[in-house]
């Protein structure tokens, strides 16, 4: 695992938590829920990434 996986996903954290705080307190809460699903969609589809190349790796290590 790298760290970078790490750092991306706080990033991606800190991003939407941000636009999530800006768009709630000028009132657009619709907006800043969609926002915060998008981040948790991004984050998700990097970690089943991640997922399926460790699944690989343990495929080609026991020979399956």
């Amino acid at each position: 695992m790298n760290i970078d996986l790490i750092f991306k996903v706080a990033a991606i954290g800190i991003i939407v938590a941000v636009l999530n705080q800006l768009l709630a307190r000028s009132g657009r809460e619709e907006q800043a829920m969609m926002t915060t699903l998008a981040g948790l969609i991004v984050v998700l589809l990097i970690i089943v990434g991640q997922v399926k190349e460790l699944f690989d790796t343990i495929k080609t290590l026991f020979g399956f």
